[in-house]
């Protein structure tokens, strides 16, 4: 077995439950001497401009509530041990049996970290291509080549606002 055996899955959770989750599964997971077999859980968050009282600020959501993302190894034994954690409703797939993200879902959700070469410099503009500041222009204030990332100055709603953003939501402005 090793991480190259480990597939994705996706759990289906109580409303409000997607935190409690990840932390029971892994004690459950480590209470059946099994972490190495459970490589990441996640919940997908999302940045979006919510506007209250008037105000506009970006808020962070859950993109699929009431559902729990895990790498692991997966074995017909575990079935159970997961259905029956607290919160876990089921797998994700015919009749409730485990059935693993393809690659395209992978890539579409951004499970795995891509890895983006870039020539980006610090006062360079660009152009948000992906996520809730979509369309919108920057300045490059500093960049995170090891993390992907680099941090944004945008102009919005006659301030500017600096945002951190993954190399693939955005491309330079020629």
């Amino acid at each position: 077995m090793g991480i190259e055996n480990a597939k994705w899955y996706v759990l289906h959770t109580y409303s409000g439950y997607e935190s409690m989750v990840q932390d029971n599964l892994q004690m459950v997971f480590k209470k059946n001497n099994m972490e190495d077999r459970l490589h990441e859980i996640t919940i997908p968050i999302e940045d979006v401009v919510e506007e209250k009282g008037g105000k506009r600020k970006v808020v962070q959501r859950k993109k699929f509530p009431c559902y729990v993302i895990v790498k692991m190894e997966y074995n017909n034994d575990m079935w159970h041990m997961v259905t029956n954690t607290r919160g876990v409703t089921g797998f994700v797939g015919p009749q409730g049996r485990p059935m693993p993200l393809t690659e395209e879902e992978i890539k579409r959700m951004h499970l795995e970290k891509i890895v983006v070469e870039t020539d980006l410099e610090v006062g360079e503009q660009v152009k948000v291509t992906q996520g809730p500041l979509e369309g919108f222009i920057g300045t490059v204030e500093a960049v995170d080549p090891v993390n992907s990332k680099c941090k944004v100055v945008v102009s919005m709603f006659g301030r500017d606002t600096p945002v951190e953003l993954e190399m693939y939501q955005i491309e330079k402005v020629d």
